[in-house]
C-alpha cells in the first residue's frame, strides 16, 4: 500500500543523508522530510493534536498551520499578532476551571511571517513556554538559510533551543529546491512516521530532489552561500534607505528579514496603486 512504498522510500540511503544533513545544520535531535511546507504543517499538526489538547496560535499563521489544527482533535484559540500579553490573556481565559493535565498545551507561531515579514521576540516566547511547560512550534519557513549562523534559523544555538518542541522549515524559499522538514526530538521523528497521514499516504521525493537539498545545503554552509547572504543584507538595508528617502516608512510594517510588507489600506487606493505600478 501508499504507506508500506512510502517507508520504503523513506529508507533510501539518500534519504537517510539528507535528513542527517539537515539535523546537523540546524542543530536538531531529528529531522524528516516531507514533500513540502504545507504537507509538513499538516502532517505535523494533524498528527500530534489530540483531544483534551489545547493549541494556542497567533492570529496570522499561515494556511496550513490552520488547515493542520484544523485537522486535529485540539481545542484552537488564537492570540494578537505577536503579543505575548494577548496569548497570556487567552491562556488565562480558556484554562480558568479546566484541568490543562488532561492534555498537552501547544503554542504555535512564524519567527518570520510569511505576508508581514515581522516576527515575534523568541527568546521571551520561549522563557513563557519553558515555565509553564507549554510546548513551542515554529514554522521557519522565511527564517531558514537568511537568519541566524550561516543561515541556521533563528531558533538554532540559542540558549532556549530546547524548549522548542517542534519546528519547521522549507526548502522552497532560500534553497530554491523543493520539500521541507520537521525538527525535533527521535521520539516525534518516530511518532510521525507512524501517524503522519500527509507522509504515510504519498510518494516520496525523488532521488533527484534529494539530490538538490543536499546541494542547496552544501552551497549554504560555503562561501557562496554566505555571500549571498551578504547581498541579500546590502539589498535589504539599500531597500530600507530608499523607503526612508522616499518617504513611505509610515507605510511599511517592521520586519526581520527578507519580506517587507506595505499597507496602503482600502480597495479603491490598492488597486489604483496596482494599475500604476
Amino acid at each position: 500500500g501508499s504507506s508500506g512504498s512510502r517507508l520504503i522510500s523513506g529508507n533510501h540511503p539518500l534519504y537517510s543523508k539528507a535528513e542527517a544533513v539537515v539535523r546537523d545544520f540546524h542543530k536538531a535531535e531529528a529531522a524528516l522530510i516531507f514533500n513540502s511546507g504545507y504537507d509538513a504543517n499538516l502532517g505535523l499538526l494533524s498528527a500530534i493534536l489530540q483531544r483534551g489538547d489545547y493549541i494556542f496560535y497567533d492570529q496570522n499563521v499561515h494556511a496550513s498551520i490552520r488547515d493542520g489544527i484544523r485537522l486535529g482533535g485540539a481545542k484552537a484559540y488564537k492570540f494578537a499578532h505577536n503579543d505575548l500579553e494577548s496569548l497570556k490573556k487567552k491562556i488565562r481565559q480558556v484554562l480558568q476551571g479546566a484541568n490543562p493535565q488532561e492534555g498537552e498545551i501547544y503554542v504555535i507561531t512564524e519567527s518570520v511571517f510569511s505576508m508581514e515579514g515581522d516576527g515575534p521576540d523568541l527568546g521571551l516566547l520561549a522563557a513563557f513556554c519553558g515555565d509553564h511547560g507549554y510546548r513551542l512550534i515554529v514554522d521557519e519557513a522565511h527564517a531558514a538559510g537568511i537568519l541566524g549562523p550561516a543561515g541556521r534559523g533563528e531558533v538554532a544555538g540559542q540558549k532556549w533551543q530546547n524548549v522548542v518542541f517542534a519546528r519547521l522549515i522549507t526548502f522552497g524559499k532560500s534553497l530554491g529546491c523543493h520539500g521541507a522538514a520537521v525538527l525535533g526530538s527521535t521520539s516525534l521523528r518516530e511518532y510521525l512516521i507512524n501517524f503522519s497521514r500527509s507522509l504515510i499516504y504519498t510518494t516520496a521525493l525523488p532521488p533527484a530532489g534529494l539530490m538538490a537539498i543536499l546541494r542547496g545545503y552544501e552551497w549554504m554552509q560555503g562561501a557562496p552561500g554566505e555571500a549571498a547572504r551578504g547581498a541579500l543584507r546590502q539589498n535589504i538595508q539599500l531597500f530600507t534607505s530608499l523607503v526612508v528617502d522616499l518617504g513611505l516608512s509610515e507605510y511599511m510594517l517592521p520586519a526581520k528579514a527578507a519580506v517587507r510588507c506595505c499597507e496602503i489600506g482600502g480597495n479603491t487606493k490598492v488597486k489604483s496603486l496596482s494599475a500604476e505600478l
